[in-house]
């Protein structure tokens, strides 16, 4: 630590650390722009000057930008001094020069970063009465609305969308105050992280265009604390609403989870909760539509309940709340995971090895610190995107180490780091059959079948540690980039093995396992992550229940005859003619869900289920972490949560345990108590009656506004609040104005500080947690007690006149619920299949041919695209695209017309 003196006044900082940084930290207001604290510093804007004293007896010092200035002891320094202010008052009103006078008409007025600073410099005024320079916008895709007039040069952009994310197709065009941010030409920005632009841009140049349909201020927006239901990772987000509709998404902040960012399909993907497909009404077949509602409804589900012999299929996509209920009101013995019998067991197994094997589980932020990474099986661009963008800043660490600190020069001054790091990158290895685009970061990819990948994971483990069983029959070049990676992770001071199921090969998951074991041996702080389906695919393998074709077979068998599936499209998890028979074979079919599909028009009785927006609950991601999500608006009375429909028939049905059930609280309890393994979910956030000086949290900031004129066309006056029985939350702008428990903070907002860049206040040190802690409760820890798995697979061999397909992952049209937003409709890809080149040539199929096929008795015609990398006797097809079937990958394709293999596969470095 070290004591600085600001404006007189001693204070206790971390050394290290940069001055602007620092005075953040303690809660002092100081202007600036180009900085920000996931990026460091460069010094471009020259808006956060300061004074800087020698020392006491100085009474003049200079002028220091204080982001560029490092933190020493017994320093001693100015913010309030005249010539500072000054100075700062000067850049603003340069910057201003050109800025238009469009605050009324920007989307970013009212929370603009650049509002609050020219408030903060007291910069009323404007000198400038000649012509200002203007620039002709682009077109930037469905996610960006682009407004170049608006631009004040502070780099942030280019910084974040180039050297942070990684993106090649935005950049910084000519020189001076004449320089353009943008495309070389019109076009959708290519980069899956994109969107992070409308929040990196302290002005209004790059503006969320979902939000810009809906013509809506933030002010005006009613806010909850959420968390992302498009993979497993659980990014936490903030929801925001107007007259009933879901208008936005943005981050919320957790230092261990997404930090300041988010992906293109966590903060575009959420129109699918104002689709047109949406349930709204309860439907019972054997009545009139307009003879059902809420109470005829339910009194029709718990007669067939009744006089059936009952089981439930659970969904990686709903809340832990509603499949414990599920599982309470039909039998532990009845209860189904609802996902394909592949997922089951590799979720299973990711679940054994987190909680058995010796290496713990890390956060994102911890990913970020591992200086030597083994990816094997996973595209994490399309299947854990956040993952992605983490181990892109991963790659930095050991030349950090290695170069910068020798060099004594701070991290946080990013200009210097990288000129002197230029092209060097840390150790990463990648195993996969297909490319992704952390390729180019790589120091070795390898592209090869599953079984090779596999191969290739059990060699290296072997090579750590020698108790892991050994692989025979490795070409030279395996063995030698075995070696090379086993020395890379054992070198490394934080080394990190991800894997996960996305390549339905449970064998590639034991690799990953026995290299974590392997390094753990060698006492190694090594840690493995390990991706899987979807959001809370962990959480319900940690429920416990059976699989998917277990439920069929009961329902054929004549062992059941009534089924109820929640938040399920079954025609998702099997395939077409399998659901139809089972669901054919069905007496009767409840089905909660919020959207209409397939599975949903087979339903006797459809109980119209919340989505995300209009429900509270919990999620477990993929390293165990449990986190709340809370409705963000009230529903009408026939739309509520999955667990709260089910409550309510277990209640008709007289269930004791259910019964006696008063709210949202006896029900968490009574789930934690039942299951040891979700305990800790009791902690992860205040009970429904938590209150700050006797007051709720509210939901809708001070500012907001309309709220009778919202409902003048039924009632002039103003109708009272509903309440919200299962939080602390109020749906009103009256309530606690400090800051409440980070798990339930609803936006961020303190005086001067309109924007997101807000978060600051709200950080024990920025860039670092939030005060109180981060949202979340980890579930899961290490016992160290497995031991290595010796299930090496054997080397794959082609089959003639067949394929092996395997399954490819799309971050635009994998996942169901983003697949119905507008916005990322258009970026999802046409159905194809893809094959090997060489296997093309052979074929006699050019790109974009028909190629026919089958699986287990599902036809498949699809156009080719060809791929170098896809091994010979292999194929990928979509997984979950629009348009293409569902089929359990990896599998045997058989092809329409005999195919004559000539060579073995050849593995590709």
């Amino acid at each position: 630590m070290a004591t600085i003196y600001i404006d007189n006044k001693p204070y206790e900082v971390k050394a290290g650390k940069n001055l602007l940084e620092a005075c953040l930290s303690l809660g002092l207001d100081l202007p600036y722009f180009c900085y920000h604290p996931a990026m460091g510093s460069i010094g471009a804007c020259r808006q956060c000057a300061v004074k800087v004293y020698r020392d006491e007896n100085d009474t003049k010092g200079k002028l220091f930008m204080s982001c560029m200035e490092q933190v020493r002891d017994n320093m001693r320094v100015s913010i309030a001094d005249m010539e500072a202010r000054e100075f700062r008052a000067h850049v603003i009103g340069w910057l201003m020069t050109n800025h238009p006078h469009d605050c009324a008409v920007c989307d970013e007025g009212g929370s603009c970063h650049l509002q609050d600073m020219t408030v903060m410099t007291g910069h009323n005024y404007r000198a400038y009465r000649f012509d200002k320079r203007t620039y002709i916008n682009q077109y930037l895709g469905p996610f960006l609305n682009h407004e170049m007039n608006r631009c004040i040069q502070c780099y942030r952009c280019v910084r974040y969308y180039k050297d942070y994310a990684g993106g090649k197709d935005l950049d910084v065009f000519a020189a001076h105050n004449h320089l353009y941010f943008g495309r070389a030409e019109d076009g959708v920005l290519e980069s899956e992280f994109s969107g992070n632009l409308a929040e990196v841009c302290p002005t209004g140049v790059f503006t969320d265009k979902t939000l810009k349909q809906h013509y809506t201020r933030k002010w005006d927006l009613t806010m909850a604390p959420s968390v992302c239901h498009h993979c497993s990772v659980g990014c936490n987000t903030i929801a925001g609403e107007r007259y009933g509709t879901l208008r936005n998404i943005t981050n919320r902040y957790n230092g261990e989870v997404n930090g300041y960012f988010l992906c293109d399909r966590g903060r575009f993907g959420y129109e699918f909760v104002n689709s047109a497909a949406r349930v709204r009404k309860p439907l019972v077949r054997s009545q009139l539509p307009e003879a059902s509602d809420k109470y005829t409804a339910l009194k029709a589900a718990s007669s067939a309940i009744k006089a059936g012999r009952v089981i439930g299929i659970g969904s990686p996509r709903a809340s832990l709340e509603s499949n414990y209920v599920l599982k309470k009101l039909v039998g532990e013995d009845n209860f189904h995971h609802g996902v394909s019998d592949v997922d089951h067991d590799l979720v299973e197994m990711a679940l054994h090895i987190l909680k058995e094997g010796s290496a713990r589980t890390p956060s994102l932020q911890e990913v970020e610190k591992a200086d030597s990474v083994f990816i094997l099986g996973e595209d994490l661009t399309n299947t854990a995107p956040m993952l992605a963008l983490a181990v892109r800043q991963s790659v930095r660490q050991q030349p950090l180490l290695e170069q910068v600190s020798k060099a004594n020069i701070p991290v946080w001054q990013d200009a210097a780091v990288r000129e002197l790091v230029q092209t060097e990158k840390g150790p990463l290895f990648i195993a996969h059959y297909t490319t992704s685009k952390l390729d180019e970061l790589a120091t070795q990819t390898y592209f090869d079948t599953p079984d090779a990948i596999a191969r290739l994971g059990f060699a290296v483990a072997n090579f750590i540690h020698p108790d892991s069983p050994e692989v025979h029959g490795l070409t030279e070049e395996e063995l030698g980039l075995a070696q090379q990676i086993a020395n890379a992770l054992l070198a490394a001071h934080n080394p990190l093995v991800i894997s996960g199921t996305s390549s339905g090969n449970e064998r590639i998951l034991k690799a990953a396992a026995n290299i974590a074991n392997a390094l753990a041996a060698r006492e190694k702080s090594a840690v493995i992550s390990l991706v899987v389906p979807e959001c809370n695919s962990m959480g319900l393998a940690m429920l416990g229940g059976h699989k998917l074709e277990s439920a069929f077979e009961a329902v054929l068998n004549g062992y059941a005859d009534t089924v109820i599936i929640l938040e399920n499209d079954l025609y998702r998890r099997a395939s077409a003619a399998t659901v139809t028979e089972f669901l054919d074979s069905c007496k009767q079919i409840l089905v909660l869900d919020h959207l209409h599909h397939a599975t949903t028009e087979k339903a006797n009785i459809l109980l119209p289920a919340a989505p995300f927006s209009e429900a509270d609950g919990t999620l477990v991601n993929n390293e165990g972490r449990a986190q709340r999500f809370f409705q963000v608006y009230p529903t009408p009375e026939e739309i509520q949560e999955s667990w709260h429909w089910l409550a309510e028939l277990g209640t008709i049905m007289a269930d004791e345990q259910i019964s006696n059930w008063q709210g949202y609280d006896d029900l968490v309890k009574s789930m934690a108590e039942e299951i040891p393994a979700l305990r800790g979910v009791k902690k992860n956030a205040p009970s429904s009656d938590f209150r700050v000086a006797g007051q709720r949290i509210p939901r809708a900031p001070h500012r907001f506004s309309g709220r009778t004129a919202m409902h003048a066309g039924f009632n002039v006056s103003e109708p009272k609040p509903p309440t919200d029985p299962d939080s602390p939350l109020s749906y009103t702008m009256e309530g606690y104005r400090g800051q409440p428990p980070s798990s339930m903070i609803p936006f961020f907002w303190a005086p001067g500080w309109n924007s997101v860049q807000a978060t600051n206040k709200y950080q024990q040190e920025v860039g670092g947690h939030l005060k109180g802690g981060d949202p979340g409760v980890r579930l899961i820890e290490p016992a160290g007690t497995a031991a290595y798995s010796l299930a090496v697979p054997q080397k794959f061999v082609p089959l003639g006149g067949h394929l092996y397909m395997l399954p490819l992952h799309h971050i635009f049209g994998s996942e169901e619920l983003s697949n119905q937003s507008p916005p990322i409709m258009g970026r999802i890809p046409a159905p194809y299949v893809a094959i090997n080149t060489a296997d093309a040539i052979r074929m006699k199929l050019d790109e974009g041919d028909l190629l026919s096929f089958s699986i287990e008795g599902q036809a498949y015609q699809l156009p080719v695209k060809t791929s170098h990398t896809i091994p010979s006797g292999t194929a990928g097809l979509p997984n979950g695209l629009p348009g293409v079937p569902f089929a359990e990958l990896p599998a045997w394709a058989i092809l329409n017309r005999d195919i004559k293999w000539k060579q073995q596969p050849q593995t590709t470095f």
